[in-house]
């Protein structure tokens, strides 16, 4: 792989929106949250930040995988599959719909390294997000680039869920979800809705479900379970991927100020692993 992109950290961005209560409100319904409905000046809950500040690229500035071509902000690392690795996050101050927010965005570290599925390349992003009150959200997201898949490579064996799990919700997964969560985020990734893009180009069984849908619904979870207790941060990390073809099952654990959530895939394989901090 040419160039190790180190020009590229330091690079900043910035976007601005509203927190438009109408998004808030499809959210609510997409993820079947028992939260009331979304009210005008009601802080927005955690993790629905990533339905703003889309990145509207035209059609013709878009890549063969739906994403914006590579080369504006993010780094143009020469690996077609890209996935959300994980994140970190915390949170500062509430985010009210409808108040108009600012995110910053800085690449803060490209490292490309070898692995038992060939090349991958690394992106570190950090966003601070501004809102009436201040700094409301710091978060740092990894992004992994990866070769194309190759159909004789085996893939490696998953790592078994956890077996206890206090807090448990079976989800369904199917196209409608994905899409929905896919226009909510403006998130035009193929592997997401497409599925002769998703198992003909990259060789997956299924479409994918979105990282930061899955690490939303853990976080949810943890709403709903220890409802009355502020989220102070978050951190997840993706292990295997979730496919639509089979239920999935979001799983956590309290453990005092903190509490342990994970995804169970459909063969009680980990799929996301993740902690919530309270405070």
């Amino acid at each position: 792989m040419s160039g190790d992109f180190q020009e590229w950290v330091g690079r900043e961005q910035v976007a601005s929106d509203r927190i438009d209560r109408n998004r808030a409100e499809a959210l609510r319904a997409t993820l079947e949250s028992k939260d009331p409905p979304v009210a005008e000046g009601a802080a927005l809950p955690e993790l629905w930040h990533w339905a703003y500040f889309w990145e509207t690229a035209p059609l013709s500035g878009v890549g063969r995988d739906g994403h914006a071509a590579r080369g504006e902000f993010l780094p143009p690392v020469p690996l077609p599959r890209r996935m959300w690795a994980g994140s970190r996050l915390s949170w500062h101050a509430p985010l009210p719909v409808g108040a108009e927010a600012t995110r910053r965005s800085t690449i803060l570290g490209v490292e490309q390294k070898t692995g038992r599925s060939g090349r991958l390349a690394f992106v570190t992003v950090g966003h601070r997000i501004e809102g009436p009150q201040g700094l409301a959200v710091e978060e740092e997201h990894d992004i992994v680039y990866r070769e194309e898949a190759s159909p004789d490579a085996p893939a490696p064996p998953p790592e078994p869920a956890p077996a206890e799990a206090p807090w448990r919700r079976s989800i369904e997964p199917g196209p409608v979800l994905l899409f929905r969560y896919s226009a909510l985020t403006f998130n035009g990734h193929r592997i997401h809705y497409d599925r002769p893009y998703a198992s003909g180009v990259e060789g997956y069984p299924g479409l994918i479900v979105h990282g930061p849908l899955l690490a939303t619904l853990m976080v949810d979870l943890a709403r709903r379970e220890a409802r009355g207790r502020r989220i102070a941060r978050f951190s997840f990390r993706a292990r295997s991927p979730v496919f639509d073809t089979a239920p999935f099952a979001v799983c956590g654990a309290p453990e005092g100020e903190t509490a342990r959530l994970w995804v169970e895939g459909a063969e009680g394989q980990l799929a996301m692993q993740g902690e919530v901090g309270f405070g």
